[in-house]
């Protein structure tokens, strides 16, 4: 009977442990959770600081200065660029990305320019891709990278000297418009 009753003592203290640890683990993930939530928050906030010290100064990004000059009526002129079948630079397995490309452009005359310049644009944009690795494209950040690759190649490609990506751009430069507004992706497959 005393061993009977020392087995029927021993079963609670087991699961007094195993409550003990689900508690400690939950109350671990709520502050990871709340510590990510902080972080984010003070990022956010530091971001909104920036954006206000460089709207004060008078300086603006690229991307803005597009954005300030489209006229919402106004029909946005594309080109699709013919798909992209190109290997990868994975070196573990043999990979390939079929990448569709579209560019958006400031008006009509600036589609016939890059109709004009097509073969070299295209040259370009593959060489970009085929030093690409499947792990740089997968991720939403690598395709925003990419598309700014492209945009500059094919600024290259026009004769234009590229533009530093966020580098800023004093409000009244005397600078003429670029003809591409931005790049759009209409397919993306990688295998």
């Amino acid at each position: 009977m005393s061993t009977a009753a020392a087995v029927e003592g021993a079963a609670p203290a087991k699961a007094g442990k195993k409550k003990l640890i689900i508690i400690l683990a939950v109350v671990l993930l709520l502050l990871a959770a709340a510590g990510g939530g902080v972080v984010f928050w003070l990022k956010a906030k530091a971001h909104a600081a920036q954006l206000a010290e460089e709207e004060e100064a008078g300086v603006e990004t690229p991307g803005k200065k597009a954005e300030a000059k489209r006229d919402p009526k106004a029909v946005p002129v594309f080109v699709p660029l013919d798909n992209f079948t190109v290997n990868l630079a994975d070196r573990d397995a043999d990979r390939y990305a079929q990448i569709g490309i579209s560019l958006e452009l400031n008006d009509a005359k600036a589609g016939d320019r890059i109709k004009l310049f097509m073969p070299a644009i295209r040259n370009n944009i593959l060489m970009v891709l085929a030093h690409k690795r499947a792990a740089d494209l997968l991720e939403r950040s690598g395709k925003e990278k990419l598309a700014q690759e492209v945009l500059r190649e094919t600024e290259r490609a026009l004769g234009l000297e590229p533009q530093v990506p966020g580098a800023p751009v004093k409000k009244g430069a005397d600078e003429e418009p670029r003809p591409v507004r931005a790049v759009h992706f209409s397919n993306f497959i990688i295998q």
